[in-house]
């Protein structure tokens, strides 16, 4: 079993419910190892509320909603729960569980997160036979609401069936393995799959600060920066100063009156002058 420290899935919330074959062709022994599958999945995810919550539906001619994505937000919980899980033997009606899923398991009275949250829904079936009813037009539908469907078959599955029920592209929807007792070897391959990578700790362009936003990222910058129009680069923010302005324009008025005074005791003292020059050459003119 993979440690949890080395394995959680730390960049990318889920709405995930399993969709579990337990018809008759599934032996007690081959159910309890699609358990353990089960209980090792939940120890690569990061659960929690606002992380990646888990429900189960279990199936065969009849359709069993075993726990909700509301249910159970951390690991010990949903594994005791998983362990729980009994087979309901005949049939496998695959359609009506996918429907049921739709209809129960990924409501938000039943815990999925609202569209706007956008959260991926995912859904993996895990099967070994070939469905009684039809599973194209339900899988479609379900497909067209927005939840992603894996298609795991072992054994005698039908692999055509498995692709009418898979999203695309069916490479990456579509698992197989002939036995039971390898199944846990997809553990770590759909670990690759629904975790994806740390976006952030990949390689960024941003300035100042990284985020991780579900599959991708946004830049911050640190405080006293404003981001750029180009959504990476950082400049300081910019100071405003508050200019305080007089309504009545007093001081405007004030300062000209002084720069007119002045103005005018200039020329007062310029024509007194000029006067006193006057008068000078009209006595030494009277003189001569």
């Amino acid at each position: 079993m993979l440690s949890e420290t080395d394995s959680s899935c730390m960049s990318r919330p889920l709405d995930l419910v399993f969709i579990i074959d337990s018809s008759r062709s599934v032996r007690p022994s081959e159910f309890e190892k699609v358990k353990t599958f089960l209980a090792d999945m939940v120890d690569t995810l990061d659960v929690g509320a606002d992380a990646t919550r888990v429900a189960v539906v279990n199936y065969a001619s009849t359709v069993k909603t075993e726990f909700l994505l509301k249910d159970h937000f951390n690991k010990p919980d949903l594994k005791r729960a998983i362990s729980r899980v009994e087979p309901l033997a005949t049939g496998t009606m695959t359609g009506l569980a996918i429907k049921t899923a739709v209809s129960e398991a990924f409501t938000e009275q039943s815990g999925a997160r609202p569209r706007p949250r956008n959260i991926a829904k995912v859904a993996i079936i895990v099967t070994d036979g070939r469905p009684q009813d039809q599973v194209e037009e339900v899988s479609a539908a379900a497909r067209a609401s927005g939840i992603e469907i894996y298609a795991v078959g072992v054994d005698r599955a039908d692999m055509r069936s498995l692709q009418l029920m898979a999203s695309i592209p069916l490479e990456d929807h579509v698992f197989y393995v002939e036995t039971y007792g390898v199944i846990e070897k997809l553990t770590s391959k759909f670990r690759e799959t629904l975790c994806g990578v740390d976006p952030c700790a990949m390689g960024h362009d941003c300035e100042h600060v990284c985020v991780n936003s579900n599959a991708s990222y946004y830049c911050k910058c640190r405080n006293g920066y404003i981001l750029n129009a180009d959504k990476k680069t950082c400049s300081l923010k910019q100071v405003k100063v508050e200019v305080v302005e007089d309504p009545c324009k007093c001081e405007a008025r004030l300062a000209f009156q002084k720069q007119t005074q002045a103005t005018i005791q200039q020329l007062t003292a310029k024509i007194a002058d000029v006067s006193k020059r006057i008068e000078r050459l009209e006595s030494t003119v009277g003189r001569g």
